[in-house]
């Protein structure tokens, strides 16, 4: 079961051809205290409702943070989690959200933004086939889809705008291969950089395919950010695959995306299990995090496809 969800999503483990949510607002860093001002409010909401957001769900985010960082602690590998609220512009960090793991499908949400801004300004255009592909890619988390993108729109050349562009500053390749979609490594802050791009500075119709889509992603990807409830409009895009690091194989289970009112909430986890840990087990403990974030009922076990 779990090798026929591995295929579905993001990959095997690595190999030399195929191995398996900013230039003017420069990201926040990994040192800052768990909570810190490191945005301004959103220009969507008005004074009144943020203040009355700010208290109803914001301090109670605060409040639940010791809950959060303890569930952490005691779970083995390691985990990254970054919350932004784009109405106050406060963040909360945990675990090590600093820490470089292979991108494994988030990735692919950066590549999407990429092609649909270059199409934006008038750079390339895309066919009905091209949005078909770029629909599999993100909801479906196709890999040949998404090979297919990355080899139509100079993948390569994209990674200097995940980095400077997108606020994915410690985004890289993993030493040793090349360089293709399935091989690069970055942080949870990075992913939260590259969500707070897409709601905060994208065109709007760009930013609006996005959120509609990761609201819409197949029933296999409704773990990790979607833990925040039903109630909050959760939308998403998880990664997952077996991947080495210092001579182990070990699986990472990552998501990254937005929760509530008009998207208000940045989400990013990323975890990094041991040799022992599952996919099941994974995916499951970063949707448990997001849920113990906003005080959602905690997810029962994951159903993967068959």
């Amino acid at each position: 079961m779990l090798a026929v969800f591995a295929l579905a999503g993001c990959g095997g483990s690595a190999s030399a051809a195929s191995s398996s949510w900013v230039a003017s607002a420069p990201p926040a860093t990994t040192s800052a205290p768990a909570e810190s001002v490191s945005a301004p409010p959103s220009p969507s909401a008005s004074p009144a409702r943020a203040t009355a957001q700010k208290v109803a769900a914001g301090g109670t985010i605060a409040a639940r943070m010791a809950a959060v960082r303890a569930l952490i602690a005691k779970k083995p590998g390691t985990i990254g989690l970054v919350v932004r609220d784009r109405v106050t512009g406060t963040v909360w960090r945990a675990g090590d959200p600093a820490q470089l793991n292979w991108t494994a499908s988030t990735i692919k949400l950066a590549i999407s933004s990429a092609i649909l801004e270059r199409a934006h300004a008038g750079q390339v255009t895309l066919t009905a086939a091209d949005r078909n592909t770029m629909r599999l890619s993100l909801v479906n988390s196709d890999n040949d889809a998404t090979t297919a993108l990355w080899t139509k729109f100079d993948g390569a050349g994209m990674l200097s705008r995940f980095r400077t562009t997108y606020g994915m500053s410690t985004l890289g390749v993993v030493p040793g291969l090349p360089v293709f979609w399935r091989n690069l490594r970055c942080s949870a802050q990075d992913l939260a950089n590259l969500m707070s791009y897409v709601l905060d500075r994208m065109d709007p119709t760009g930013r609006a395919y996005l959120v509609t889509t990761l609201r819409g992603v197949a029933s296999f990807q409704h773990w990790g950010v979607w833990g925040a409830g039903a109630s909050m409009h959760p939308g998403n895009k998880d990664g997952w695959a077996q991947k080495p690091d210092n001579g182990v194989t070990h699986w990472v289970t990552h998501s990254v995306g937005f929760a509530g009112d008009h998207e208000r909430y940045v989400v990013a986890v990323t975890y990094r299990l041991t040799a022992s840990g599952t996919l099941a087990q994974g995916a499951h403990t970063v949707s448990d995090v997001v849920a113990t974030v906003f005080g959602a009922k905690t997810p029962a076990a994951i159903s993967f496809p068959t």
